[in-house]
C-alpha cells in the first residue's frame, strides 16, 4: 500500500472564508432550505449588469482575433487607459503599468516579487482574507494593523507604528475597505504615506472599489499623495465596472525610479514566466475607463438604499451594532455575544438559510465578534434576510442564557 501524499506544509495555513463558508451552506441547501447568500460581492449574481459597451469592445476584440497570447504586461491601448486614469486620480511618477488575471494575481505577483519568508507586511485587520492567504503561502510572518471601529474604521495609526520592525517590507491599505466598507480620510492616508516613506516600506494601495462611494464621500488615491513614494495601485473591472467573472485587473507602480527599479525588474519577471493575462478582454479597460461612467450613477443610488435599510434594521437588533460603510457594498456589523462568531454564523446559516460570513475569516481585534454582509442583493430579499437574523438572534442569546454581553 503507498503512503500518503503529503501537501506542502505553506498551504496549511491558508483559509479563504468568504467561500469556505459555503461547506457549511451547501449541506443546508441539500436539505431544500431556501438560501439567502450574503456572503459573496458579485454584483452579477444580483440584479446589476455589465455595461454592453465593455461587452461589445470584448467581442469586437474576438472577431477582430485578438485570441492569442497578449503581451506579458498587458496590450498597449489598455495600459495606456490604466495611465490615464491613474492620472485623472491625481497619481504622478509612474513608473510602470501592468494588466493582470483579476486584482488578485496582481497582489500575489507584487508580493511574491517583494517579501521573503520571515519577513512580513503590515495587513489591514479587519481586511481581505486573499492577503493572508498568499502570507501563509509565501511563509512570511503575520503582521496584523487593526482598524479602529469606534472611529468609523480607519486605519489606527499609533498600533500601526507599534507593529514596524526591521522585517517588515510593505503596507496594504484597502481602501475603500472590504469587509468594513470605510473610506479613509486624506489626514489619514497622509499619515500612512509619511509613515511608509520613514521607515522605507511599499504601500499596496488596493483601491479596486475607488467609484462606489456613498453620502458625496470623496475618495483620495495614496499614489497622489506624495510623487516619490513606492506605491502600487491595484484596480480592476471587476467591483467598478461590474464583471468580476472576466478576471481583469491591474497594478500601476509609481514613485522614485531609482528606489524601484531592481522591484519592478522583479514584478516583470514574474509577468513573463505566466505569459499574460485574458486577451480579448484587455480591450474592454479602455472602454470602460475611457468610456460611459452612467452605471456608476445607478450603482450607487442602489447601493445607498440597500446601506440605509441594513443599517437600519441590523442596529434594530439587540446584541447587534453595525457602523455605517461609506464606500463598495459590506457591512461590518458586531455580535455583543459570548459565543464566537463562528458558532453564530453556522447556527444562522443551519436554521434561517442565511448565509454571512464570520469575521474571524478577516481578522478583528481580540475580543470582538462580528459577521460580513453583502448588500448587493434587492431590498426585497435583503429585508427577508434582515428578518430573519432578527429572529434568529433573539432565539440564539435565548438558548444560550448569558451569551448577550457588553
Amino acid at each position: 500500500m503507498s503512503n500518503v501524499i503529503k501537501a506542502a506544509d505553506r498551504t496549511e495555513n491558508i483559509k479563504y472564508a468568504i467561500r469556505d463558508i459555503l461547506l457549511v451552506a451547501d449541506e443546508v441547501a441539500k436539505t431544500g432550505k431556501e438560501m439567502l447568500y450574503l456572503n459573496i460581492g458579485d454584483p452579477n449574481i444580483y440584479d446589476f449588469q455589465t455595461p454592453r459597451h465593455m461587452i461589445e469592445a470584448t467581442y469586437k476584440a474576438m472577431l477582430d482575433n485578438h485570441c492569442g497570447y497578449a503581451p506579458s504586461s498587458g496590450v498597449k491601448e489598455a495600459r495606456e487607459a490604466i495611465g490615464r486614469e491613474a492620472e485623472r486620480k491625481g497619481i504622478k511618477n509612474v513608473q510602470d503599468v501592468f494588466v493582470t488575471t483579476g486584482a488578485s494575481e496582481a497582489i500575489d505577483i507584487c508580493l511574491t516579487a517583494l517579501v521573503n519568508a520571515g519577513e512580513n507586511i503590515l495587513t489591514p485587520t479587519p481586511g481581505y482574507p486573499l492577503y493572508t492567504a498568499i502570507q501563509s503561502k509565501l511563509q512570511m510572518e503575520p503582521n496584523p494593523y487593526y482598524l479602529d471601529e469606534s472611529n468609523g474604521w480607519q486605519p489606527d495609526i499609533e498600533d500601526i507604528k507599534s507593529k514596524i520592525n526591521d522585517k517588515t517590507k510593505a503596507i496594504i491599505i484597502i481602501n475603500p475597505n472590504n469587509p468594513t466598507g470605510s473610506n479613509a480620510t486624506r489626514e489619514t492616508l497622509e499619515q500612512l504615506v509619511n509613515l511608509a516613506v520613514e521607515n522605507n516600506l511599499v504601500i499596496f494601495a488596493d483601491e479596486i472599489y475607488d467609484k462606489l462611494l456613498m453620502d458625496g464621500e470623496e475618495h483620495v488615491a495614496l499614489g497622489s499623495i506624495n510623487p516619490d513614494a513606492p506605491v502600487i495601485t491595484f484596480g480592476g473591472l471587476s467591483k467598478n465596472y461590474l464583471a468580476p467573472g472576466w478576471r481583469m485587473g491591474w497594478g500601476v507602480i509609481s514613485g522614485n525610479k531609482n528606489v524601484l527599479s531592481e522591484y519592478i525588474e522583479a514584478i516583470n519577471k514574474i509577468l513573463r514566466s505566466r505569459l499574460s493575462a485574458n486577451h480579448p478582454e484587455m480591450y474592454a479597460i479602455p472602454a470602460a475607463l475611457d468610456g460611459d461612467q452612467s452605471h456608476l450613477k445607478v450603482v450607487v443610488e442602489k447601493l445607498t438604499r440597500r446601506r440605509n435599510m441594513t443599517v437600519e434594521m441590523l442596529n434594530a437588533i439587540p446584541g447587534i451594532s453595525c457602523v455605517s460603510p461609506k464606500g463598495a457594498f459590506y457591512a461590518f456589523p458586531r455580535l455583543h455575544i459570548k459565543n464566537s462568531d463562528n458558532h453564530f454564523v453556522a447556527e444562522l446559516i443551519k436554521q434561517t438559510g442565511v448565509v454571512v460570513v464570520p469575521g474571524t475569516g478577516f481578522g478583528q481585534v481580540p475580543g470582538t465578534k462580528h459577521f460580513r454582509v453583502v448588500f448587493l442583493p434587492d431590498e426585497e430579499t435583503l429585508e427577508k434576510a434582515y428578518k430573519s437574523i432578527e429572529e434568529f438572534t433573539a432565539e440564539y442569546i435565548e438558548k444560550y442564557e448569558g451569551a448577550l454581553s457588553e
